[in-house]
């Protein structure tokens, strides 16, 4: 580990583990949103193509418990493990976190197996970001659905053009949860604020529709859109 001096962070700060393309992401985003980061890295690259951005950096060996207790690992509360080498450098960094105590460990897994065996070692959270954008991507290529997020006990929300069959109609009258199984959260238009759904709403031609539910019945409702 290089020579660097443990600093205090907030208490909404978060460790991320590992400077490659995701944990980067990661990175980024969280100090985009206020938060303070410290981003460890063994490639000493990476780290010093990140120290003058995070909020600190340092190089180590995030499977070292040592290396992540001298740098206050253990003191944050969330911490990101986006360790690439190879499935036993994550199952190993975990396994160090969980020796720590650190309370809410957030994995990234490349596989199905890869994150059992991560969730099974002690990670709170696995996260599967290349089969996520794979079936996001795999949505929104047909031009259905404009934006596609699905949640693990199986509700997705998604944004989709109005079927031409409401237009003109108040949310109240159309009905879609009765007729589709789905609910409008909201509408976006054209050059307005979005607009919270209310049984009042008025669907207009060129409006695209926020709907939540059953994934199933949220990608019905979608393949309608040429209705």
């Amino acid at each position: 580990m290089d020579d660097l001096k443990k600093r205090t962070f907030k208490s909404d700060g978060v460790a991320v583990l590992g400077l490659g393309r995701f944990g980067s992401a990661v990175a980024d985003s969280l100090l985009s949103l206020g938060h303070e980061v410290l981003g460890v890295d063994i490639d000493g690259a990476r780290v010093q193509h990140w120290a003058d951005h995070l909020t600190q950096v340092a190089q180590a060996d995030c499977t070292d418990i040592d290396a992540l207790r001298q740098l206050g690992v253990h003191e944050f509360r969330h911490v990101v493990v986006s360790v690439s080498r190879d499935l036993e450098s994550s199952v190993l960094t975990v396994l160090a976190l969980q020796e720590l105590d650190v309370p809410d460990i957030w994995a990234r897994a490349l596989s199905k197996r890869h994150g059992l065996i991560l969730e099974r070692t002690g990670a709170h959270r696995i996260v599967y970001p290349e089969a996520s954008m794979g079936e996001r991507v795999a949505h929104l290529v047909t031009g259905k659905m404009f934006d596609f997020i699905k949640f693990d006990d199986g509700f997705a929300l998604a944004s989709t053009a109005a079927p031409r069959f409401l237009h003109g109609k108040t949310l109240a009258d159309a009905d879609v949860h009765k007729q589709y199984g789905v609910n409008v959260v909201g509408v976006k238009r054209h050059k307005v604020d979005f607009i919270y759904a209310k049984p009042e709403t008025e669907i207009h031609a060129d409006d695209i529709l926020v709907v939540g539910g059953d994934t199933g019945q949220v990608e019905k409702f979608a393949s309608l859109t040429d209705s």
